[in-house]
């Protein structure tokens, strides 16, 4: 399970007021932890990012997206590999956005903008239509509804393999005893450490993963009754009431709200829309 290093660009110019960064993030690959001389808002319109920060790691899929404020040390990367659109804001244009890392919901338009910034990215801008578009941005990031975290992720050891297998296979029965001895601790132990690192117990964890990869398994276009099984839930019945709880509309209502931004999404190749088509 060993990750690999992605070497920075060197000659990296700062933003005036916003670069787009476009790179595709192999498997299980990351940049080395660093940091910037100016704000930087971490999203993939495909794939699950990985972002280490202030001491913790977290996942986010390409509904969210994470705010990095001027100086933060942080690293990114990719478990599974994703389409990575990096965005660097200068200081003055990140005048009243978050002072903190903040998670936050990517919503249609916003995840539209940023596509339509990457095509026009060198373009010559005759009719000032990028200023347009880059203003539109930042309103929409100072708009954007924050989120109360992602899914948390441990940074090393032991745990990384257990989060990892969970990722894989969701529908995994073991709970603490059984990945106690498959990792050489005992059950509490590992129910101990678990939630220290990761500020929740296991069967916490695993409930949001499964709704993390409700919205992956839908976002991709399998049925909801497939999509139960794939998680490991008991019945259909059982994961609608899990989805509608933790998103606050069905598997149904969130399908049909992505099929009314269908065309968004076909110009954002292989991208998901954001979670906020449940409202």
């Amino acid at each position: 399970m060993i990750w690999e290093t992605i070497e920075t660009p060197p000659g990296l110019a700062p933003p005036r007021p916003l670069t787009m960064r476009v790179q595709s993030i192999p498997a299980r690959h990351s940049f080395p932890e660093h940091a910037h001389g100016w704000n930087q808002v971490v999203y993939a319109i495909s794939g699950v990012l990985t972002v280490a920060v202030e001491g913790r790691s977290l996942v986010i899929s390409p509904e969210q997206a994470m705010w990095l404020p001027t100086g933060l040390r942080h690293r990114v990367g990719s478990l599974l590999g994703a389409e990575f659109r990096s965005l660097w804001v200068a200081e003055e244009a990140g005048q009243g956005m978050p002072a903190s890392p903040t998670v936050f919901g990517v919503s249609p338009l916003l995840q539209a903008l940023i596509v339509e910034a990457v095509a026009i990215e060198g373009e010559e801008d005759r009719d000032a239509y990028a200023g347009r578009v880059t203003a539109l941005i930042l309103d929409q990031l100072r708009r954007a509804r924050s989120l109360p975290g992602a899914l948390p992720w441990p940074r090393a050891g032991a745990l990384t393999k257990l989060c990892e297998t969970l990722y894989a296979d969701p529908a995994d029965p073991r709970g603490p005893e059984a990945w106690g001895r498959e990792l050489g601790m005992s059950g509490r132990t590992l129910a101990r450490r678990f939630e220290a690192e990761l500020g929740m117990s296991l069967r916490s964890w695993r409930r949001g993963l499964r709704l993390f990869k409700a919205v992956e398994l839908l976002g991709g276009g399998l049925g909801v009754t497939q999509t139960a099984l794939e998680l490991g839930y008991g019945s259909t019945s059982a994961f609608v009431y899990a989805f509608r709880t933790g998103m606050g509309c069905s598997p149904q209502a969130y399908m049909r709200g992505r099929a009314a931004v269908q065309p968004m999404r076909n110009h954002a190749r292989n991208s998901r829309v954001s979670a906020q088509v449940c409202r």
